[in-house]
């Protein structure tokens, strides 16, 4: 079951009222976008997006306008649906759930899938190439990069050498390489010691540093004056990112600083833990 992560404090600083539009960059399994529902009918709408066709094939509404893209074509998409006078936007940067317990692309170490990681499967990279063909000092240097991993190098190294014998498909295969890797204190830590490998090959393979970069600007042409943005991230780099953002002039930020989930949340969904909440209002 997917449970939205910090929904009642993203309905507090995007404000939902009857009657107004918004616009989900991240549709996911619903959760947020069916809050903003129950707080702007009856005429108000959601245009709801989502990259991976699986998550919105199923699901309908009069006032949700769902479109299968990725979220860096946001002011195409907004024009294409003639969808106006919006009033917030929301961006989820987590994967869902679904990812995670069904996809069966490899998104998770615990479970022996295929190396892919692809949210959509119209994207031509997936982690298997870039495990397979990347240089060793491209794998080293997103591993680095966006695994803020200190044993970034030993892991490339160990991923090169094993691809010579045979090509690294799964994500068994992989999480063994890392075990191999890492010293054997790693293995202990409190966070499971393939977590920061798979977050850096999940994030190349779909380019979402570079997505974000993309898509922050479009929001202030597409958002009203007085609309809101919210953003949650759950990587430092992507909260740098937003943060950096916000800092625009024709931007007034609510949050002075990130909104954390209590204990009582993270207890109930513990992938709640790293969640960061930023939200600002356009001048």
């Amino acid at each position: 079951m997917h449970i939205p992560v910090l929904q009642k404090e993203v309905i507090r600083y995007l404000d939902p009222k009857p009657n107004e539009n918004f616009v989900d960059c991240t549709f996911g399994c619903s959760g947020h976008s069916q809050a903003i529902l129950e707080k702007i009918g009856p005429r108000g709408k959601v245009l709801a997006i989502d990259w991976s066709p699986e998550m919105i094939k199923e699901t309908s509404g009069n006032n949700l306008i769902l479109v299968c893209d990725t979220y860096s074509n946001l002011k195409e998409i907004v024009k294409n649906k003639k969808f106006s006078k919006v009033k917030g936007i929301f961006l989820d940067l987590g994967m869902s759930s679904w990812h995670l317990a069904d996809s069966g692309r490899g998104f998770s170490f615990q479970k022996k899938e295929p190396l892919d990681m692809r949210y959509s499967l119209k994207n031509q990279l997936t982690a298997e190439k870039i495990v397979n063909y990347w240089s060793k000092f491209d794998v080293e240097r997103i591993l680095e990069e966006y695994g803020q991993e200190q044993f970034a190098g030993e892991i490339a190294e160990k991923i090169i050498e094993e691809r010579k014998n045979r090509q690294i498909k799964t994500t068994s295969q992989l999480a063994e390489i890392v075990r191999k890797a890492v010293p054997k204190r790693y293995l202990r830590q409190r966070i499971h010691f393939a977590t920061k490998t798979f977050q850096a090959l999940r994030i190349a393979t779909n380019n979402e540093l570079d997505n974000l970069r993309d898509v922050l600007p479009q929001t202030l042409e597409v958002l009203e004056p007085g609309g809101r943005l919210a953003v949650i991230s759950f990587h430092s780099l992507e909260d740098k990112i937003v943060k950096d953002f916000f800092k625009k002039p024709s931007l007034k930020v609510l949050t002075k600083k990130p909104i954390a989930p209590n204990l009582s949340e993270i207890k109930t969904n513990p992938r709640a833990r790293s969640a960061k909440l930023r939200a600002a209002q356009k001048l």
